[in-house]
Order: C-alpha cells, then structure tokens, then sequence
C-alpha cells in the first residue's frame, strides 16, 4: 500500500508541474478548424439529456433554472449556471455553439455535440447485472452509441470517402470527459472491482479515437481526463468515511477516489501517447481537468474562491438538489468551484478552456506534460 501512495503523489507532483500554466489562445486556431463534433458526459451536454432523461420517464433536473442563469437566462440543459468548456472554445474558435444532437433542427455542417448527461465510456450493459433492477442508469448514452449517433448523422455532411476525408480533417473532435460515470455507478463495489475497470475505460476511449481516424479519417482531436472524484460534494457526501485518514489533511478530499481519477488520467495519456506514435499525422491532445480543479482546491484564495472550496453553490443539506424548493444559491456563484453538487461554474469552465486552448495551439508541449 505504501508503494502506491509513493506512486500516487509522485504522479501528482509530475502533474503539478503543468498546473499554473495559463495563456490565452493563439489566433492562429480560428482558421484551423471549421466545425466542433463533440462527445462526452453532462460536462460536455449542451442539451441532449433532456431528450434521453424524458425518453426514459426520467425527472431531469437541469431544465430549471438557475441552471442556464449566469449567460442563457433559461435552463438550456447544461449543467451549469452558464456555459461549459466546449461553449467557450467553440466561441474562442469563431464557431457556433455546438449545437446538440438530438434536439436541433438546423445544419450540422458546423459541428454537432453527442454527448449526454450520464454517459460513460463503457456499453450500459456492463452495469446491469440484475442485482438492481430497478435502476435505470447508466442509461443506453455510452461512448459506443454515441459514435452510432454520428455515424447516421454522416450521410447528411458528406457523401465520399475524399470528401468526408477533407470535411472531418478541417474538424476538432472533443472525446469527453469519460470515466467519472464509469467508476461512479460502480461505487458499493470493492475499490479492486472499480479499478480494474480503468483499462478497459481508457480502451474504449482509444478504440473510438481509432475508429474516427480510420473509418471517418479525423485528424484533431481533444481528449479530456477525468476529475479529482474525492472533492466531488457528492461523493464527500454519500460515502463519508468515519477514519480522518482516508481524508486528505491539507484539502479535505477523500484520497482513494483521487488516485483512482489519477490512475486513470495516467493511463490515457499514456495510450494517447501509443496512437499518436500509430498515427503521427494526427494531433491528440490531453486536456487536464485534474490539475485546475485541484489547483483551486489547494489555493481557493489565489483564484478568489471562497475557502469553502469544497461546497457547492447551489442546492441544500441533505437530498436537496438544486433547483429544490427550499434549495440555496450562493451569491458569487464566480467565487465558488461548484456549481452544484457534482459541476462546476461558469467562471471555472472558462480557466479550463483556456488552459486546452493554449495546449490546442501548441500540442508538442501538451504531449510532453
């Protein structure tokens, strides 16, 4: 055990060093790309899961405000109080905001956003084993459904192997957030069960990178880690340990959830590495979500949030979620990390989009942090 706690903080130190790291996006990326197509959890959704959620007698709370409040006004079925990380790239890059896919009615020649709240990398089916049947998630969202999406949607963007060649080539294809959904509605199994999932996650992940490169010949691609699960409210909620140390004494965080999010977010690198090795025309970037998020945790005040980091802006003790009657919404919603109890704000996702920007812009430094 003590080996692998080395491993963990001498991995977390490597990651340390791309933490600070921030500039803003070279304009030279407006003319790289033509269209977002986009895939990936409620932290990419910009409006598919109230489809899906609907779809399945499922009660969806994002479509009420204050979700949507911060830009929108409205619930636009974001989980945030404005937009996401993928709103502001598309607008740094001179695009549209990715439209979602299920409920547009419009072109798709700008781009088109697959991703769904809940989703995970693996098929749903591994989850359903019969010992819960009355529970419905994960629902029929993941990655491999989602590429089915994409694929009916093809015909109508391009009908020749140069030409889909050509069109999806001058596109960037945003391959999550994937993973966090996978390990959370494992969570009740043994920390060995949930983490022998990890390979078979990032397999996924890297499956579908190849898939778009061979069969639909994508050239770029953003591929973002997965987060520090043990600052998550939700989690520090719902599986609360009697021991302080299982907590992190400096942040507060329960530390076998962060290291399961850093096995993982080591191993995709490490296979991202492998195919840009396979595919050395081909720019994959890593985008790290970890490091902000944990770099805010450790020094709220350095960002001017609260020093209640680890508490969330909107919702309320107990089952109270956001949106509730009876639910609270902080005042700074820009001073907080979260938004509610598993999404961050507005302002955070800003930070994060301009750290990938930069590593967009200058990918051999991305590949080598």
């Amino acid at each position: 055990m003590s080996k692998l706690i080395c491993t963990v903080w001498l991995l977390l130190l490597l990651a340390n060093l791309g933490w600070s790291v921030h500039a803003s996006p070279a304009l030279s990326l407006r003319r790289r790309y033509e269209s977002i197509f986009s895939f990936g959890n409620s932290y990419t959704d910009t409006g598919n899961n109230p489809v899906v959620f609907a779809d399945n007698g499922v009660f969806d709370p994002v479509m009420r405000l204050p979700y949507g409040s911060k830009f929108f006004g409205r619930p636009t079925g974001r989980c945030s109080n404005g937009r996401l990380i993928i709103d502001f790239i598309a607008q740094r890059l001179g695009l549209p905001l990715v439209p979602p896919s299920l409920t547009h009615k419009g072109s798709f020649r700008r781009g088109a956003n697959f991703a769904v709240g809940a989703a995970t990398a693996l098929d749903a089916a591994r989850f359903h084993d019969g010992s819960n049947p009355g529970n419905l998630f994960p629902l029929n969202t993941s990655l491999g459904v989602q590429l089915e999406w994409f694929e009916s949607l093809k015909p109508s963007l391009c009908n020749t192997t140069r030409g889909c060649g050509r069109f999806f080539g001058r596109s960037l294809f945003i391959l999550g957030e994937f993973g966090v959904n996978d390990y959370h509605f494992s969570f009740g199994k043994s920390m060995d069960e949930i983490t022998s999932l990890v390979p078979d996650v990032i397999g996924a992940i890297s499956m579908a990178i190849e898939r778009l490169i061979i069969t639909h010949g994508a050239k770029s691609f953003l591929v973002p880690g997965t987060v520090p699960s043990g600052c998550i409210p939700q989690i520090l909620h719902y599986f609360a340990k009697d021991d302080p140390a299982e907590y992190n004494s400096t942040t507060g965080c329960l530390n076998v959830y962060n290291m399961l999010g850093m096995q993982h977010n080591l191993l995709l690198q490490e296979a991202l590495e492998k195919l840009r090795d396979r595919y050395p025309s081909v720019t994959i970037v890593y985008g790290d979500l970890f490091g902000p998020m944990m770099e805010r945790v450790e020094s709220p005040a350095k960002f001017g949030l609260e020093e209640d980091v680890l508490t969330h802006c909107c919702g309320g003790p107990g089952a109270l979620i956001c949106g509730d009657d009876g639910a609270n919404v902080c005042e700074k919603p820009s001073a907080r990390l979260f938004w509610d109890d598993v999404h961050l704000t507005e302002s955070v996702y800003r930070y994060i989009a301009d750290l990938w920007l930069r590593s967009m812009d200058s990918p051999g430094a991305a590949e080598s942090s």
